[in-house]
Parts: C-alpha cells; sequence; structure tokens
C-alpha cells in the first residue's frame, strides 16, 4: 500500500473522530442539522484519505479487501447525502434509511480495519 504523509494521516484520523462525533449526533432531537453537517465533513476527509492510500500489487485478497474498504467509504459518503436530505426535508428519502448504509459500512469499515493489515503482512 502506498503510505499516507504524515499530514494525510492527520486528516485521516481526525475525519475518523469528526465522522464518529457526527454519527452520534443526530441521535438527539435538537441536532440534526448540525449533526448532517458535522458528519459530512468527517466522510469527506476520512474517505478522500482512504482513497489516496493506494494498492499497486497482485495479491488477489488485497485487492478484494481494497475494494470493499472503498465501498465502505463510498457508503460513508452516501450516509452524509441521505443524512443531509433528512435534516433539509429534501429530495426522495427523508427518513432513516441513512442509518442502513452507516450499518453497511461500518462493517466494511471495520472488517477491512481488521484484516487487511494481516492480508498486507502476509503478501510482502
Amino acid at each position: 500500500m502506498k503510505p499516507l504523509s504524515k499530514f494525510q494521516n492527520f486528516l485521516y484520523g481526525a475525519g475518523g473522530i469528526v465522522l464518529l462525533a457526527g454519527a452520534v449526533m443526530p441521535l438527539f432531537p435538537g441536532l440534526l442539522m448540525a449533526g448532517a453537517c458535522v458528519f459530512t465533513a468527517g466522510a469527506v476527509l476520512f474517505s478522500s484519505m482512504q482513497m489516496l492510500a493506494r494498492y499497486d500489487g497482485s495479491d488477489i485478497t488485497v485487492r478484494r479487501l481494497r475494494r470493499q474498504q472503498l465501498m465502505g467509504a463510498i457508503l460513508l459518503l452516501v450516509t452524509a447525502g441521505l443524512l443531509l436530505m433528512k435534516a433539509c426535508a429534501t429530495g426522495p428519502l427523508r427518513g432513516d434509511e441513512w442509518k442502513l448504509t452507516l450499518t453497511i459500512a461500518a462493517v466494511l469499515e471495520v472488517y477491512t480495519a481488521f484484516r487487511l493489515p494481516a492480508a498486507l503482512k502476509k503478501a510482502e
């Protein structure tokens, strides 16, 4: 995997923390709009840094895990869009669909977070 710079690692970590805070905020009735904005900022930071870390090797297991990780990152961005639709009451999906996409993204991200380093070590 192509390593991230120190600044990119900082943005990656900060995006994860902001993402988590933004995911919890909409659960409180008065913080839906603020939570949607915070979650969107975190999702953009976290996902963009994940997409910058590339894998150019040929190991099929690492490539599969990397695709799953990118799918989780894309689902985080979709979740941000759905959360903004709910907060602004616009668009066709104004319910709690964002919770479903967030759950799927979280499962993919957690799975690849534990599995990918082991697969990279094995590939070397």
